[in-house]
């Protein structure tokens, strides 16, 4: 089988590719940056560099092509929602274009667990259970491009999409970098009482949920997937494993929630005001999703994908904290 990954000069994309690699896949890989692609060109991938914008491109990629795993996108709750939507959702319109015009047989769509949110507590959540308006342009958008990609089934096209929750292990560059930084600049706090519990995925489970998705037949195909370790934690638990094992303090220090969401909105109104926009150092979606629960139900994906998450967060913390000593060596 030859793949296309998208967004392989990322996390995500790239640990797949790699993966793919090691699977003996024949992999073709396309990113915006050539030096985040190097390792998986040592290992025999085909690099195509562009830009998805480029309809021509991607007309390009896909020439030749048995299965597209799409994993490029912006992400962030900051920016102008056409930002957003170019990134997300015209871009998915050229990917799913071209796998029709090139003959592609199947598309694996990587989405977000972000389509969920409202601020709002939510454990268990069922693929099904959408909010009435989303929080954020990025969740909206990324859900506007999951209907993109299911509407091209009509067309011949065989299509799966992956919602995985906070996936780390070595190489992540979203979530606990931030929080680093947060701490060693001593503005870390944890927002109420610090026992909201929540899903994470190791990108090892996230890897073989989407190989599972190449291999996927019958009543598997066109159906969306939540992904996560199937086994919520709590929060600042996690948080505080990490700072532990990089030696750095924990948090102990707590902020009352509606304090911390007050703050937030001011943070974020001040900075539509000044020039630029900045972005803020504290969003009001970014203070729910610190304080409350928040996990998925796993059981389509274990039922029709035979996903087991085999990698505990723990083995997973301790890859991404490995990596990111060698990376930031004292």
């Amino acid at each position: 089988m030859k793949i296309l990954v998208t967004g392989a000069s990322g996390f995500i994309g790239g640990r797949f590719a790699r993966h793919a690699l090691e699977q003996g896949m024949d992999v073709r890989v396309n990113g915006r940056r050539a030096e985040g692609v190097e390792h998986l060109c040592a290992r025999g991938a085909e690099f195509i560099q562009g830009d998805l914008a480029d309809p021509a491109l991607v007309q390009q990629l896909c020439r030749g092509i048995d299965a597209v795993v799409h994993c490029a996108g912006a992400v962030g709750v900051w920016g102008r929602y056409e930002h957003f939507y170019q990134a997300n959702v015209s871009v998915t319109e050229n990917v799913v274009d071209a796998c029709l015009k090139q003959k592609v047989r199947r598309l694996v769509h990587l989405s977000s667990p972000s389509v969920y949110f409202d601020g709002q507590a939510h454990i268990a959540l069922k693929e099904e259970q959408l909010p009435k308006r989303f929080s954020d342009h990025y969740g909206k958008t990324k859900f506007l491009a999951e209907q993109h990609v299911f509407a091209a089934q009509e067309f011949g096209l065989e299509v799966l999409a992956l919602r995985p929750r906070f996936v780390t292990g070595a190489g992540d560059t979203s979530i606990f970098p931030r929080l680093i930084n947060m701490q060693r600049k001593g503005r870390l706090s944890i927002i109420g009482n610090g026992l909201n519990k929540v899903d994470f995925t190791s990108v090892h489970n996230l890897n073989e949920a989407l190989m599972s998705c190449l291999l996927a037949a019958g009543p598997a195909l066109g159906q969306v997937y939540n992904i996560s370790n199937g086994a919520p934690v709590p929060l600042w638990d996690v948080v505080n494993y990490v700072l532990r094992k990089l030696e750095l303090p924990p948090v102990t220090r707590h902020l009352p929630y509606g304090l911390a969401y007050s703050a937030a909105g001011l943070n974020e109104g001040l900075c539509k005001l000044l020039p630029g926009r900045p972005e803020p150092t504290l969003f009001r979606l970014g203070v729910a999703v610190m304080a409350k629960d928040f996990s998925l139900d796993i059981s389509r994906a274990q039922q029709y994908l035979g996903y087991d998450p085999k990698v505990s967060l723990w083995s997973a913390l301790d890859e991404f904290c490995a990596w990111w000593q060698a990376q930031h060596p004292r």
